[in-house]
C-alpha cells in the first residue's frame, strides 16, 4: 500500500504531507480546494506525463514523494524490479519514489534515492495503483477499451490464449506480406539478387580469410626490411652471446663472471649469495633470448618471389574492400548478409509454393484460435454480465443490468475476431442500449463502480484510486457508493476523492484539502480529521453549515450507519 504521499509545489498546493492508512481514504475539501491536485500527484508518482502548468512559480519545481510497503508476492516482484536497475528498498522493506518536474518542463525520476528513468516509475505503478476517474468512464464507452476490460476479466488462461493468438497472428501476417512482397516486387528482387550474386562470385574466387589483410602487411613489412632486421638481430646476438671468433665480452660471459665473483665471498655475507642467484636467474633468461634470436635469424629470408606473391594477394584484398567494406573481416561479413538476402529475395516457383503452404497453414492456425478466443469471451461475457448486474442491484440499479455483447468483427486482427459491446438494460421494458447511449452520468459512474468491485475479487493492483466517480449520485445510491467502497477496502487500499458525505462517512481515514487565502498567494493543505472535526466536515459537505448543531447531529448519525455497515 501507499503509506504516506508528500506534495509539493504543485498547483495550489505549497507542501502537504498525506498519510494514508489501509482500507478506505477519503479526500474532501472545497470546490477548488485542490483535491485535483491529490490525483494529479499520484499520477505524476507513478509516470503520468508532466504539465509544466501545474508547477508553482514558486519554488519553480513541483516534487511528490511516496513510501509504498508492498505484501508477498507483488513485494518480490518490484523489489527485483528495481534491484535490477541499482536501487534498493529501504532497511524496513519499504521503498521511496519521487517524481520532480520544474517550470520548465524537465523531469527527473527517483527510486530508492536512485536517479531512474521515468517509464520504472509506469512499471511500478502498472503494478501497484489504479487509478479511476470520469475520464476512465469516457475510455469504457470505447469499443477497444470494453473488450480489453473482458479480456483483463476472463483470468489468466484467457490472457495466455490471446499471447499466442497475437504471436501467430504476427507470424502468419509476416508470412503473407512477404509472399505478396515477392510476387508484387519480382522484378526488383530479381536484379537486387544478380548484383548480390556478382558479388558474392567475387568474393568467393578471392576467398578472403579473417584477419588475411593484417597479417600480410605484417609479413610484408618483415620481408621489406629483412636486411635490416638481420643486422640488429645479429649485433644483439653477438652482444649476449659473442660470436666465437675472439675474446670481446659478452652479456652472458660478464654475467658468469660476476656470478662466480660473488659466490666467492657468500660464506662471509649471505646477502651475496642472493645477489648471485639473482644473476644466476638474469643469464637463464639471457640464454632464452640469445636461443630465440638464433631461431630468428634461421627464420628470416628476403624472398622476393614471396614478396610478389604478398604485394599480389594484397592488390586482390583491396579490390574487395574498396567494393564492399572497410577491411577483409567485413567483407567476410557482406558475403554472410549476401547469402541470407539471397534467400529473402528468392522468387522462385518453389519457394513461393512453400510461402504459400506456411501462410495457409498459419491462416488456418489463426482462424482455429481466433475461435477459441471468441468461445472463451462468451463464457467469460455471462459471468461478467451476472456479477456486475449483482453489483448494480446493490447500487440502488435493482431492476438493471449489464449485457456483454461478443460480435463478428468486420475483420480478424491479433486481438482476435471480435468486436465487444457493452450495454445496459436500464429498466424492464427498456431496450438494451449501448452504456453512450442508455447510461446518463451518475448510471454510468455506477457501472464503472460495479465493474470494478468485480475486476477487484479477480486481483489486480493494491492500491485503487477513485476520483469523483460518484458524480451525479446522490441520495440512497451515494450510500451503497460508500458501501461498496469500504467493501473494497476489506482487501484493497482505497484512495477515493469525492463530494458526497455519504461515501466520505464510510472511511477509514478522512482528509481535507483546505484552501488558505490569507496570503498573497493562494495556497491549499491537507489535514487528517477525526471525531468533532470530522463531523462538521460532513456537516459542511451536507448542507455547507459546519457549525450547525442539526447539521452535526445529521453528519454523527451518517457515520454511526456507516460504523455499523463496515462492521457487518
Amino acid at each position: 500500500m501507499l503509506e504516506e504521499l508528500r506534495i509539493t509545489g504543485l498547483g495550489v498546493i505549497d507542501d502537504s504531507t498525506l498519510p494514508l492508512a489501509g482500507g478506505m481514504n477519503v479526500i474532501t475539501g472545497e470546490t477548488g480546494a485542490g483535491k485535483t491536485m491529490v490525483v494529479t500527484g499520484l499520477g505524476l508518482l507513478f509516470g503520468g506525463r508532466a504539465d509544466a502548468g501545474r508547477v508553482r512559480a514558486d519554488p519553480g519545481r513541483a516534487v511528490v514523494e511516496g513510501r509504498l510497503r508492498l505484501s508477498e508476492p507483488l513485494a518480490t516482484t518490484v523489489h527485483t524490479r528495481v534491484s535490477d536497475a541499482g536501487a534498493e528498498p529501504d532497511d524496513d522493506g519499504s521503498l521511496l519514489l519521487s517524481r520532480t518536474v520544474t517550470a520548465e518542463g524537465r523531469s527527473r525520476a527517483h527510486v530508492g534515492g536512485r536517479a531512474m528513468p521515468v517509464a520504472t516509475l509506469s512499471e511500478i505503478g502498472e503494478q501497484v495503483v489504479a487509478v479511476h476517474g470520469q475520464s476512465d468512464q469516457l475510455r469504457l464507452l470505447r469499443p477497444a477499451e470494453q473488450r480489453a476490460a473482458l479480456d483483463r476479466f476472463a483470468g489468466a488462461d484467457h490472457e495466455k490464449l490471446l499471447g499466442e493468438m497475437r504471436e501467430t497472428y504476427t507470424r502468419w501476417r509476416a508470412v503473407a506480406d512477404d509472399l505478396a512482397d515477392r510476387r508484387r516486387n519480382a522484378r526488383e528482387r530479381n536484379q537486387e539478387a544478380d548484383l548480390l550474386r556478382l558479388g558474392l562470385d567475387e568474393i568467393t574466387r578471392v576467398d578472403p580469410q579473417p584477419g588475411e589483410d593484417d597479417d600480410l602487411k605484417a609479413e610484408a613489412q618483415r620481408l621489406e626490411h629483412a636486411e635490416g632486421l638481420r643486422v640488429a638481430a645479429i649485433a644483439a646476438y653477438q652482444a649476449v652471446a659473442g660470436d666465437g671468433a675472439d675474446e670481446a665480452p659478452n652479456a652472458t660471459g660478464l654475467l658468469g663472471a660476476a656470478k662466480r665473483s660473488l659466490e666467492g665471498q657468500s660464506g662471509v655475507d649471505a646477502k651475496l649469495g642472493d645477489l648471485a642467484a639473482r644473476l644466476d636467474e638474469a643469464a637463464t633468461l639471457i640464454g632464452d633470448v640469445t636461443a630465440e634470436l638464433s631461431s630468428y635469424l634461421d627464420s628470416l629470408d628476403a624472398d622476393p618471389d614471396r614478396l610478389t606473391t604478398i604485394y599480389e594477394r594484397r592488390a586482390e584484398l583491396r579490390a574487395l574492400t574498396r567494393k564492399y567494406a572497410d577491411d577483409v573481416d567485413g567483407v567476410i561479413a557482406w558475403a554472410d548478409r549476401a547469402r541470407g538476402r539471397l534467400g529473402e529475395l528468392d522468387t522462385s516457383d518453389d519457394v513461393l509454393d512453400e510461402l504459400d503452404r506456411e501462410r495457409q497453414r498459419l491462416e488456418e492456425e489463426v482462424a482455429a484460435l481466433a475461435a477459441r478466443v471468441t468461445a472463451a469471451r462468451k463464457e467469460a461475457a455471462g459471468r461478467f454480465s451476472e456479477q456486475v448486474s449483482v453489483e448494480l442491484a446493490g447500487l440502488a440499479m435493482p431492476h438493471s443490468r449489464v449485457e456483454v455483447a461478443v460480435l463478428p468483427a468486420a475483420a480478424t486482427s491479433a486481438e482476435g475476431a471480435d468486436d465487444v459491446e457493452l450495454r445496459l438494460h436500464a429498466h424492464p421494458g427498456a431496450p438494451s442500449l449501448p452504456l453512450q447511449k442508455g447510461a446518463s452520468g451518475g448510471e454510468l459512474s455506477r457501472v464503472m463502480l460495479a465493474i470494478e468491485v468485480v475486476f477487484a475479487g479477480a486481483g489486480g493492483p493494491p492500491t485503487l484510486v477513485f476520483d469523483e466517480v460518484d458524480a451525479g449520485v446522490g441520495g440512497r445510491a451515494a450510500v451503497e457508493i460508500g458501501r461498496r467502497l469500504a467493501r473494497l477496502a476489506r482487501t484493497h487500499q482505497v484512495l477515493v476523492v469525492t463530494h458526497l458525505p455519504q461515501v466520505a462517512a464510510f472511511a477509514d481515514r478522512h482528509l481535507v484539502v483546505a484552501k488558505d487565502t490569507g496570503g498573497a498567494v493562494t495556497t491549499s493543505g491537507v489535514r487528517v480529521v477525526e471525531d468533532t472535526e470530522r463531523a462538521r466536515e460532513l456537516a459542511r459537505m451536507l448542507a455547507g453549515l459546519p457549525d450547525s448543531d442539526l447539521g452535526i447531529a445529521h453528519a454523527e448519525e451518517l457515520l454511526a450507519v456507516a460504523a455499523r455497515e463496515r462492521r457487518s
